[in-house]
């Protein structure tokens, strides 16, 4: 009977976790109520306080759940990049950094990948306590980022280094949210084939990288 209520409860929280990641990269993290949440999940608030604390626990959850793979994949490849005292290029930080965050966006099984989408809207919302929020989840491996790519940078100064790497986080939030692509004026077309997600995070590579070498 035990692992009966251990495995429902599993599972109610995993409902949770999905529909609150679907809904605050919908309508944004402000905008979504824990009622709404706990309607479209089947539960009630005593489930998410159970499990999460509080509706800012619950959004610190998905994150880490969100996030988790990401870091661990920046991290498996920045050790690859330090090995045997090794330094690395400016374009292997950057590639590595972006198509990890980049590959969220790829269709999975279930349809879109909801996990991209929330995390592009998480990272724009305007509360800069959500910001912060999302910044402490990932702040170690992306910390070792910026501290790699100021040490790439050299003719740079850390302040430079530092916008620069700002950019490379908006435009892949943009990228992740969806919203980079109806960017441009309406009506208006690049005149280009539509790209396959591929194509779009080479794009992405390419000019990131040239905003970090830029003079």
């Amino acid at each position: 009977m035990m692992e009966k209520g251990v495995s429902a409860s599993a599972g109610t929280k995993k409902r949770i976790l999905d529909v609150a990641e679907r809904l605050f990269g919908e309508r944004g993290y402000a905008a979504t109520s824990l009622r709404a949440v706990t309607v479209a999940a089947g539960a009630n608030v005593a489930a998410v306080n159970y499990h999460f604390g509080s509706k800012e626990g619950l959004l610190r959850a998905v994150v880490d759940r969100a996030m988790g793979p990401v870091n661990e994949a920046r991290q498996r490849l920045l050790d690859g990049f330090l090995a045997d005292g090794g330094k690395p290029e400016v374009a292997d930080l950057v590639e590595g950094f972006v198509r990890t965050g980049a590959d969220l966006t790829r269709p999975r099984e279930g349809g879109a990948a909801a996990v991209a989408r929330f995390l592009g809207r998480v990272m724009c919302e305007p509360d800069p306590e959500i910001r912060r929020l999302f910044a402490d989840e990932v702040g170690a491996v992306e910390g070792r980022y910026l501290e790699e790519l100021t040490r790439a940078l050299p003719a740079l100064s850390a302040a430079e280094v530092a916008f620069r790497y700002r950019v490379m986080i908006g435009l892949l939030a943009l990228h992740q949210a969806g919203a980079l692509a109806d960017l441009a004026p309406r009506g208006v077309s690049d005149g280009s084939s539509p790209e396959g997600p591929d194509e779009e995070t080479e794009r992405l590579v390419a000019t990131v990288l040239a905003v970090f070498r830029a003079p």
